[in-house]
């Protein structure tokens, strides 16, 4: 039998479920809660609220906004020839940090893993391969377009999936220099990292 009353077991279970907390964590944020002021309380509860409400993810970039456009793809003063594909919205937080790049984005919301049961259907990847496509049967097809997936396995193998597809659709395909870690992840890169990355970045041969 619990000695936990159900509403702080409640949200013990829904902090623990949060990627990175752990039970003694999850414990620690629901106590801390129970101490807090009520207006800190209640205004964790109108932004969590508020998120599920008024963030969307961007029509064209698939990136976060509270419209069917983000402000990157509202920007008439960004380079229309250059993209950008990373694995999740953070990554352009990241990205947009350094002000190393000035082109457009896509964000994929993950990456290929066949052992977690996720294939390119699963991926915003086909909407990716029609915005290359439209762009060539129009003639002016992207100039580049960036491969800034995590250097992981799974960024590795999503990288070469899309230069394979892009492939003669695009003027070039380019993946982000080793500035990375191995095994690292985008958003916790410092700035000066980033910077590296983006500018050491190189074509992605295919075959």
């Amino acid at each position: 039998m619990s000695v936990l009353v159900e509403p702080v077991a409640r949200l013990i279970e829904a902090f623990a479920r949060l990627p990175g907390v752990g039970q003694k964590t999850a414990q620690r944020l629901t106590f801390h809660m129970l101490r807090a002021p009520d207006a800190e309380a209640r205004q964790l509860a109108a932004a969590l609220i508020s998120l599920r409400d008024e963030v969307v993810f961007c029509d064209t970039c698939f990136n976060i906004s509270t419209g069917p456009q983000c402000p990157i793809c509202l920007d008439l003063d960004r380079d229309d020839d250059r993209i950008c594909v990373v694995e999740e919205p953070l990554d352009v937080l990241a990205l947009e940090r350094t002000g190393a790049f000035h082109g457009r984005y896509h964000v994929l919301h993950g990456v290929i893993s066949p052992m977690d049961g996720i294939g390119p259907e699963r991926l915003r990847i086909r909407e990716l391969l029609e915005k290359a496509s439209r762009r060539r049967s129009e003639g002016s097809p992207y100039e580049e377009v960036i491969i800034a997936t995590n250097p992981t396995l799974e960024g590795e193998a999503t990288a070469m999936y899309l230069a394979e597809r892009l492939a003669g659709d695009v003027g070039s395909v380019t993946r982000i220099a080793r500035g990375i870690p191995v095994g690292g992840d985008l958003e916790y890169a410092d700035e000066v990292t980033l910077v590296r990355a983006m500018q050491g970045r190189r074509e992605l041969e295919v075959g």
